[in-house]
């Protein structure tokens, strides 16, 4: 069988609880051999937007993930600061893992909705499969799409684990799965208000607490 790999990329300014929840939860759910989380050199969304050092950034993650060896962080787009669009990291993931791993590009509800904005949105889909990950309720939409990528998307809300494996098998074609299971809404606003605001106890609710120290250590999100 081939490997199973999801790239969860983002932001990750900083990495926390809901984050986590969504890698395990996915990890079981799609049979998944780990999660690759990859941290942004900075989004092209965000570029005009404060983030915090890359270095940071990949050292809370670090953290995060040490006490699961299915949960690994990647630097490619770190070190490849020129090339931050994500259809040029899934081609570059591609190369690197080859035939024998099968790639799944991990979003959220926000933007799959944006997805039509991303450059060469439709080569992105194209390249590999995908989990969009929304909140149970959310109203998802899916109707605006041309044939070609609405017959891939398959609902697995409200689906369980052998539900979703059993639509997941006997095909290599691409698809676009979409799931309600992560429970969790974390804000990293609001994380970000906290450890401003110097609240302690209400970061260490939010974040790993490995993360919640070097937050406190170097003070970051004071300013």
């Amino acid at each position: 069988m081939k490997r199973r790999i999801a790239l969860y990329g983002g932001t990750f300014d900083p990495v926390h609880l809901g984050h986590l929840e969504v890698a395990r939860r996915l990890l079981d759910l799609f049979a998944l051999d780990e999660v690759l989380f990859i941290p942004a050199y900075v989004a092209p969304h965000k570029r005009l937007t404060k983030v915090s050092p890359a270095l940071h950034r990949y050292a809370m993650l670090a953290l995060a993930t040490q006490g699961d060896a299915r949960l690994r962080v990647s630097t490619v787009e770190l070190d490849a600061p020129e090339k931050p669009y994500t259809v040029e990291t899934l081609e570059r993931m591609q190369q690197e893992f080859g035939a024998q791993t099968q790639l799944f590009f991990v979003m959220g509800a926000d933007s799959w909705g944006e997805i039509s904005t991303w450059r060469e949105w439709e080569r992105l889909l194209a390249g590999s499969n995908h989990i969009i990950v929304t909140r149970p309720g959310y109203e998802l939409q899916t109707g605006q799409f041309a044939p070609a990528v609405s017959e891939r998307i398959v609902d697995v809300r409200q689906s369980n684990q052998q539900e979703i494996r059993a639509r997941m098998n006997g095909t290599n074609e691409t698809r676009i799965y979409i799931t309600d299971a992560v429970m969790t809404d974390v804000s990293a606003t609001a994380i970000r208000a906290s450890a401003r605001a110097g609240l302690v106890q209400d970061l260490s609710q939010k974040v790993p607490p490995p993360v919640a120290e070097y937050i406190t250590k170097y003070g970051l999100y004071r300013d």
